[in-house]
């Protein structure tokens, strides 16, 4: 039981959702602590307001605290942001670098098409079947 257990934990696809996880957490806090020390005084400074948490809306006695909203909005869009720009474009730029010069897996060359071909018309008038 054990041995399968040590098995599963030590497949690759485990051990790199792990480092995923780690590395995407300690990202977010550096993301977190970016946006409320430097975006969020510059949104502050542009509509006057220091802090979106403060804000609040009253209705019948309940209160919502749409501000903390706003910052985890804030906060939100600025993880998205930095992984597309900083993780998710570079690497496609990095696929389609690799992909170039490349020709498709369904694709075959036209000398490799003509000589299949030339191949199948001798082997049917042989009456033998082609070979792959």
């Amino acid at each position: 039981m054990l041995k399968g257990f040590r098995e599963f934990i030590m497949r690759g696809n485990v051990v790199d959702l792990a480092i995923a996880v780690v590395i995407g957490t300690a990202f977010t806090a550096l993301v977190k602590a970016f946006v409320a020390d430097i975006l969020t005084p510059i949104i502050a400074a542009v509509f006057g307001k220091p802090n979106f948490a403060d804000l609040t809306l009253t209705i019948n006695n309940s209160q919502f605290l749409y501000g903390d909203l706003i910052n985890e909005l804030i906060t939100f869009v600025s993880v998205a942001a930095a992984i597309y720009f900083f993780v998710v474009a570079p690497l496609n730029k990095i696929a389609e670098r690799r992909a170039k010069g490349q020709a498709p897996a369904d694709e075959v060359p036209p000398d490799i098409a003509l000589l299949t071909e030339i191949r199948d018309l001798l082997a049917s008038r042989d009456g033998t079947s082609p070979t792959a």
